[in-house]
């Protein structure tokens, strides 16, 4: 039978395909490789710095581009309309309404010494815009890295250059706007492409071995300015009060002062003018100034005897017992 007989490998033949077939579907596949490396898309944040073997070119906008195929052009996507954000001294786990924070410490970033030569913890968050794509990419390498250098750099020279109250109280504001504006300067120096937004002190405090003994200080600082208050509070209180009392005295001196000078000034003027009177009539004017004189005493007298002096044995005739008749 034939299929008995044995198999002669001289005589075998593959299927026969046919050479068209295959040609298209080479060349359906080159122009699948083609499309998929020419046509690319740039996000809206975006722009795509094209390199052609590995040197720029060009720079393309948001939307649908076109490049050379088969990786003669590579393209490099820069979010250059993005707010980008590094944390220095924490690391968030997950950002929210309640966000999750790395529990591993960082204080190879975030220890740091105040120019009062005490330890602080700072950390911060630098928030960053890419200006210049082709400098971000080629001007420096590993951009983000040396930014990161840069802001651990000139964050500890600004802390070091001041008090450790400053750091963590009062003077938080001024140190960022300090680091904002140095690190803008270095990274126009060093043409990183980076633009600096903003520099936010996410928190300041003492390392926990410390903590203990700086929160004393603390307390005992705010009882001293506490002391302080109260004893500026009582001298406002009696001083003012004094010093009002001790000007009233001086005001009603000087006003008694005045009212005598005035006093002795019409005195004399009046004596003045009486004596000139007294000049001219010597005798009338005595016996005016008599009867003046007595016209004001003898009311205040009371009960008045006139007598003569010449007359004896009248005692008996005035009534000594009756009370005198205002």
């Amino acid at each position: 039978m034939q299929d008995n007989m044995p198999f002669d490998l001289n005589k075998f033949r593959p299927p026969k395909i046919e050479t068209r077939l295959i040609r298209l579907v080479v060349l359906g596949i080159l122009i699948l490789v083609f499309l998929f490396s020419s046509i690319f898309t740039v996000g809206p944040e975006e722009v795509g710095v094209i390199l052609r073997f590995g040197k720029f070119v060009r720079i393309v906008n948001p939307g649908l581009n076109f490049k050379l195929p088969f990786w003669i052009e590579t393209l490099e996507k820069v979010p250059v309309e993005r707010q980008l954000k590094q944390e220095f001294g924490f690391r968030t786990v997950e950002a929210g309404v309640r966000s999750r924070y790395s529990k591993r410490e960082y204080q190879q970033e975030s220890l740091m010494l105040t120019g009062d030569l005490n330890a602080a913890e700072v950390e911060w968050i630098v928030q960053f815009r890419i200006a210049d794509p082709y400098k971000f990419l080629f001007k420096v390498r590993n951009a983000v890295t040396t930014f990161r250098d840069m802001n651990e750099a000139i964050m500890r020279e600004i802390v070091g250059d001041r008090s450790v109250n400053e750091v963590l109280t009062i003077g938080r504001v001024e140190i960022a706007n300090t680091v904002t504006e140095r690190l803008q300067q270095l990274c126009d120096q060093y043409e990183t492409g980076i633009k600096v937004d903003q520099v936010v002190l996410q928190d300041v405090n003492p390392p926990d071995p410390v903590k203990p003994a700086f929160n004393e200080v603390n307390e005992a600082q705010q009882e001293r300015e506490k002391l302080i208050n109260q004893a500026r509070s009582e001298y406002n209180k009696i001083i003012p009060k004094a010093r009002g009392d001790a000007q009233k005295v001086i005001e009603e001196a000087k006003g008694y002062a005045i009212k005598r000078v005035n006093e002795a000034k019409g005195d004399a003027a009046k004596f003045n003018a009486v004596f000139r009177e007294y000049m001219k009539a010597p005798e009338v004017t005595r016996q005016r100034i008599y009867l003046e004189t007595m016209n004001e005493i003898l009311p205040k007298v009371g009960r008045k005897l006139i007598t003569d002096e010449e007359a004896t044995g009248i005692l008996p005739l005035f009534d000594l017992s009756k009370e005198v008749q205002k």
